[in-house]
C-alpha cells in the first residue's frame, strides 16, 4: 500500500505542482551557491565548444601500480590487471530483463563464478565454465510480476540483496537459501556499502538507510530533501574514515557519521532550477583518493571537494555522468559527448582532451553517449549506448579498435582476475 501511495504523490507532484524560486524552501541552498567564494570555475564560459587539447601529448604511466583490489568502499578501482586480448571465452545466459532502459547492474566476481539475477528477480549462480549451481528465487508470485532489478554485496560467505521493489534481504552463497528478509517503505535507487556490521543505502525518497548485516533491522535513517523526481541513475555511496558521503537526486553531497547518523557536512551543488527546468538531471558515481571526493554531472560541473569539510576545491566545465577513474594525479573522464578528458587532480587544470566518438559521423553521434568505461594495463575500454566498445590508449589516447558488443542495450566493462566482462540483456560475456 505504502509503495502505491508513493507513487500516486509522485504523479500527483509532477502533474499539478510548481516549485517557485522564491520559496523558503529552495531559499538558503540558493544563497549558499551564489556566496561561496571558496568555488574556483577553471571555465567561466556558459557555452562550451569542445575540441581536442594537446592530442599528441603522451603520458608516463609507468610507475603507476595496478589495482587488485575490486569493490573498494571509495570507488577508486584506478588501472586494472588487464591485458586486453578481447577474445571471447564464454556466456553466462540469464532470461532477459524487462522494462529497463540502460543495464546499470553489476554481477558479483568470484573466483570460482559469478552471481547474477534474471527478470523474475532470480538469483543465479555460475561456475567459471558458465554452468549454473544455483538458481533461486525469493518471491511471491505477485512479487514476480513487478520485475525486480537486483543489487548485490558479498559479505563473508553471504550475499546481501536490494531491489527496486523495497525489499532487501540476505542469502547463503553456497546454497542460495535465504538467511532474513525485510521490507523498506520505497524502493531502494543506490548501490551498496558495507562497514564492519552495517549496510548503507539511499531509497527513491533520498533518504540514507543503515542496517544491521547480521539481521536487517535499521540502526538508523537520515531523511535529505525529496525533490518528488524519480532518478534515472543510481545514487551512490563511499565509506572513508567513519563517514558516509552519499549524492541523492537534486545533487546534494552529504557526508554522515556511520555510527550515529548524524551529518558531518552537506553540500548542495544545484539550485532550484534543476527542479523547475531539468527532470533528467543524472549525476556520476563519486570516487575519492582518501583525501578528495570527485564527481561529475550532466549539466557540465565536474567537482572536487575535500573530505573532511566538504568545501569545494575547483569546479571545471565537463559535461560528464560516468564515474570517472583515478591514475596516479591524474584524472580520467569521458564527457556525453565523447571527449576523453585528462585532468590534474589538484588544480583542475586540463591535460589532454582527445575526441573517443571521431570515427562517429557528425549526425549518429549526436544520438550516441558513453555508458562507462574502464582502463586496464595499457588500454582505456569504453561502453558506448549503440553497444559497442571502444577501445583506446592511455597513454596516448588513440583508438585501437572498436568492438561490436550488442545490437541494443550494454553495461559498463567489468574487470576482475585479468578478464573483462560486459553485461548485455540475456547474458554477461567474458572477453580474455
Amino acid at each position: 500500500m505504502n509503495k502505491l501511495i508513493f507513487t500516486f504523490i509522485v504523479l500527483f507532484f509532477l502533474n499539478n505542482c510548481s516549485f517557485n524560486e522564491n520559496s523558503r524552501i529552495w531559499k538558503d541552498k540558493e544563497n549558499k551557491l551564489e556566496t561561496d567564494k571558496k568555488i574556483t570555475k577553471v571555465f567561466a564560459e556558459e557555452n562550451l565548444s569542445v575540441s581536442e587539447f594537446n592530442k599528441d601529448l603522451k603520458l608516463d604511466l609507468s610507475s603507476i601500480k595496478i589495482n587488485n583490489k575490486n569493490n573498494e568502499n571509495q570507488n577508486n578501482l584506478g588501472l586494472q590487471n588487464y591485458k586486453g586480448k578481447l577474445a571471447k571465452i564464454g556466456n553466462f545466459k540469464f532470461s532477459k530483463l524487462e522494462e529497463i532502459n540502460q543495464l546499470d547492474f553489476e554481477p558479483i566476481f568470484l573466483k570460482n563464478g559469478i552471481i547474477f539475477f534474471d527478470k523474475k528477480g532470480s538469483i543465479i549462480r555460475y561456475d567459471n565454465n558458465q554452468k549454473v549451481i544455483w538458481k533461486k528465487n525469493h518471491y511471491s508470485k505477485s512479487e514476480k510480476k513487478l520485475k525486480p532489478k537486483l543489487n548485490f554485496l558479498v559479505d563473508g560467505q553471504n550475499l546481501l540483496v536490494t531491489d527496486s521493489i523495497a525489499k532487501y534481504y540476505s542469502v547463503n552463497i553456497s546454497t542460495g537459501e535465504l538467511n532474513w528478509s525485510n521490507n523498506n517503505e520505497y524502493p531502494f535507487n543506490s548501490n551498496i556499502k558495507k562497514h564492519k556490521d552495517k549496510i548503507f543505502l539511499v531509497d527513491y525518497k533520498n533518504t540514507l538507510r543503515c542496517y544491521n548485516i547480521n539481521d536487517g533491522t535499521e540502526c538508523w535513517n537520515l531523511q535529505t530533501e525529496d525533490s518528488f523526481i524519480i532518478s534515472s541513475n543510481k545514487y551512490s555511496l563511499i565509506i572513508l574514515n567513519e563517514n558516509v558521503v552519499f549524492s541523492n537526486s537534486i545533487g546534494d553531497i552529504t557526508a554522515v557519521n556511520v555510527e550515529t547518523g548524524l551529518i558531518t557536512w552537506q553540500i548542495p551543488t544545484q539550485s532550484s532550477s534543476i527542479i523547475n527546468e531539468n527532470y533528467n538531471f543524472k549525476i556520476s558515481k563519486l570516487i575519492s583518493d582518501g583525501n578528495t571526493i570527485f564527481f561529475s554531472n550532466n549539466r557540465n560541473e565536474f567537482y572536487s571537494i575535500d573530505f573532511k569539510t566538504g568545501t569545494t576545491n575547483w569546479i571545471n566545465k565537463i559535461n560528464s555522468n560516468i564515474k570517472p577513474v583515478l591514475v596516479g594525479n591524474i584524472i580520467f573522464t569521458i564527457s556525453d559527448e565523447g571527449f576523453l578528458y585528462l585532468i590534474d587532480k589538484n588544480k583542475g587544470n586540463i591535460i589532454r582532451i582527445t575526441d573517443l566518438f571521431l570515427n562517429y559521423k557528425v549526425k549518429k553521434r549526436k544520438n550516441i553517449y558513453p555508458v562507462g568505461f574502464v582502463i586496464g594495463d595499457k588500454n582505456l575500454y569504453l561502453t558506448t549506448s549503440d553497444g559497442k566498445m571502444i577501445i583506446a590508449g592511455i597513454e596516448d589516447g588513440k583508438i585501437i579498435k572498436i568492438e561490436k558488443v550488442s545490437g541494443g542495450l550494454v553495461s559498463e566493462p567489468f574487470i576482475f582476475n585479468n578478464n573483462l566482462y560486459l553485461v548485455r540483456n540475456g547474458s554477461i560475456v567474458q572477453y580474455n
